[in-house]
């Protein structure tokens, strides 16, 4: 053996084992649990659409119908839905989800398939096609379009019966075979109750998870409509998850995982299960204003900057998307304020991040996949959707460690997930170098502890504005070896903060005394012609709000005059002021009796008003 062949030899048995493992250890990480698919990736990839809320309950004020609305009620004067695409464009929206039917029963397109529809109103003479005209103007737009379609039907006389399901299903086939690409199909959880049923006037209880026989209605939702994703909190799993509340937030941890099968409650809705068998996703639904249709009492209370960006960092920062809802005014267009605050809030968004600071930094990890530049500390920065920092398997406690070249001022932190390979991020830490020293953050917003918990698809904790020479950002957990795919460092301004109403009387004006544990009597300061009782529920608990009541008022303790009888509707999801509004009547008492609780046996408030006469 010469000389050359005898050291290449050498180098042979030297290097190749070393090669050897380098290859090993440098393999792609293997998926881990449940995975999501191609259209759940491309629904949170949206991360933002709007809610269009519109239906009878504009023209009666109501935000449940009982289904016997009067259809001449039914003629906007502009209306205009190019106008809406375009505001919820320039809003940041991606898309569109529209009521075609509340629980009123009343169809928003001349559906075959009943008479309660915009066909026999007089809105362009019943040639009208609301869902039509959304449609085309979301694609005007480059807008993607949905529809909810509510399985209550408070109209339809054979509501509850199995030929009810058969209706369904038809008006829903309507809705994905006329109108073009569909890419969600939103599910009401709100089933059954009183209604008006064709004449019936009664009140009909159904199961909602076997009733609708979802698991049928799914493969029909997944042969017309092949790339749509499905909400739906009923028996049968959808694609995506309610988050169990309407007010904007997720949990900070949230896993997008559940099991296929089995009841949720509010924890899992809010929080998912880290050891759930089937990728569903959280949607976190609200509304701009208080309340989901339109009210002209709330223009004065439409979300301010400050509150709608807390609920982008609670939703779209917490591994969810936002449903964002708009309601339509009487006149058929999007109420300016309404317009300027969603653009406001979009501008916003796009102010804050639009500088990462972290591009320049030097980023350093305690551990990289088997040393290879595939999986190195620098994807976080790459900007590459497709690209991310992985661990060696087994290492599931690692650190990114970013330094600036100057001292930096910041108050955002991001960081995403490479989730087409499973969400697997536990717990994490954050800590920046002031002064010499390591200092601990936390999440501002967290309900619990420091909130650095779950990742997913886009996490964003906040903190007060810093100045720091380095960041680092510790993996404390994981369920297996963490995939970051992206960091970023972002110096938010700053927003000025929601400012109270003035000028309303509330509980502290008045004396208020029970009769016995479902009867509140308000004795006002003198006697005065009322127009309105408002009624805003408990905040921490059910217990004791009131979902049907009857009002009523007098000036002497011996002549009740009624002011009217009813239901809070929605009030239990969404716990916001309600507003009963009746003839100017004179008044010294006011006589509240709640008729229906939601829980417990004795009725509560956080507050309530008596609106007067100026």
């Amino acid at each position: 053996m010469n000389t050359k062949t005898f050291i290449l030899s050498l180098l042979s048995a030297v290097l190749l084992p070393t090669f050897q493992a380098t290859a090993q250890t440098t393999l792609p990480p293997a998926p881990c649990g449940p995975l999501p698919s191609e259209n759940q990736l491309r629904w949170q990839d949206m991360e933002m659409y709007a809610f269009i809320h519109y239906s009878m309950n504009t023209y009666t004020d109501q935000e449940w119908g009982f289904g016997n609305e009067n259809l001449e009620l039914f003629n906007p004067s502009d209306l205009d839905c190019r106008q809406w695409a375009r505001v919820c464009k320039q809003a940041g929206m991606k898309g569109i989800i529209f009521t075609a039917k509340h629980h009123c029963g009343f169809c928003m397109w001349p559906s075959a398939y009943t008479e309660y529809s915009v066909k026999n109103t007089p809105w362009k003479n019943g040639k009208g096609d609301v869902v039509r005209e959304l449609a085309d103007a979301c694609r005007k737009e480059g807008l993607k379009f949905a529809v909810y379609l509510s399985p209550w039907d408070r109209n339809y006389p054979e509501y509850g019966k199995p030929e009810y399901v058969e209706y369904f299903r038809n008006q829903l086939r309507e809705l994905l075979t006329q109108y073009g690409d569909i890419f969600e199909v939103w599910f009401d959880g709100a089933n059954g109750g009183d209604g008006w049923y064709g004449g019936a006037n009664e009140t009909r209880k159904i199961d909602g998870k076997t009733c609708y026989q979802w698991a049928e209605t799914f493969r029909m939702i997944r042969e017309l409509q092949p790339q749509a994703v499905i909400w739906n909190d009923g028996g049968d799993r959808g694609d995506l998850r309610w988050v169990g509340n309407e007010a904007g937030s997720v949990g900070e941890t949230n896993w997008s995982l559940l099991n296929k099968e089995g009841d949720v409650h509010g924890g899992m809705l809010r929080h998912g299960l880290e050891d759930g068998d089937s990728w569903v996703a959280a949607e976190t639904n609200t509304s701009i204003r208080p309340g989901w249709f339109y009210h002209d009492t709330e223009n004065e209370n439409v979300k301010s900057l400050s509150r709608l960006m807390n609920t982008y960092y609670q939703s779209v920062g917490r591994n969810s998307c936002l449903l964002l809802n708009f309601p339509i005014a009487p006149n058929g267009r999007i109420h300016p304020t309404d317009s300027l605050r969603g653009i406001a809030f979009n501008k916003m968004i796009h102010e804050v991040f639009k500088t990462d600071l972290a591009r320049h930094t030097q980023v350093t990890a305690s551990n990289v996949r088997g040393g290879s530049k595939r999986y190195g500390a620098k994807h976080v920065l790459d900007g590459k959707t497709n690209t991310y920092w992985a661990t060696d398997d087994g290492v599931t406690h690692a650190t990114l460690t970013l330094e600036f070249a100057q001292p930096t001022t910041f108050n955002r932190f991001l960081a995403e997930e490479y989730i087409p390979l499973g969400q697997r991020v536990k717990k994490f830490s954050l800590e920046v170098y002031v002064d010499g020293k390591w200092q601990p953050l936390t999440d501002a917003l967290a309900e619990n502890g420091d909130g650095l918990t779950t990742i997913g698809h886009r996490r964003i904790i906040c903190f007060p504005t810093l100045t720091a020479t380095k960041v680092r950002f510790t993996i404390l957990d994981a369920k297996a070896c963490p995939l970051i795919s992206k960091v970023g460092i972002y110096q938010a301004p700053h927003i000025d903060q929601d400012t109270p109403n003035a000028g309303e009387k509330h509980a502290s004006d008045y004396y208020i005394f029970f009769g016995g544990d479902k009867v509140m009597f308000i004795n006002l300061p003198q006697e005065e012609t009322v127009t309105a009782f408002r009624y805003l529920p408990p905040q921490d608990s059910k217990n004791g709000i009131i979902t049907h009541y009857r009002v009523a008022a007098t000036t002497d303790w011996n002549h009740w005059e009624t002011l009217g009888e009813g239901e809070f509707s929605n009030i239990v999801n969404n716990p916001i002021w309600q507003t009963l509004r009746c003839q100017p009547t004179r008044a010294k008492v006011i006589r509240v009796e709640g008729l229906r609780l939601a829980q417990g046996e004795r009725m509560g408030y956080s507050d309530v008003e008596v609106v007067t006469e100026k």
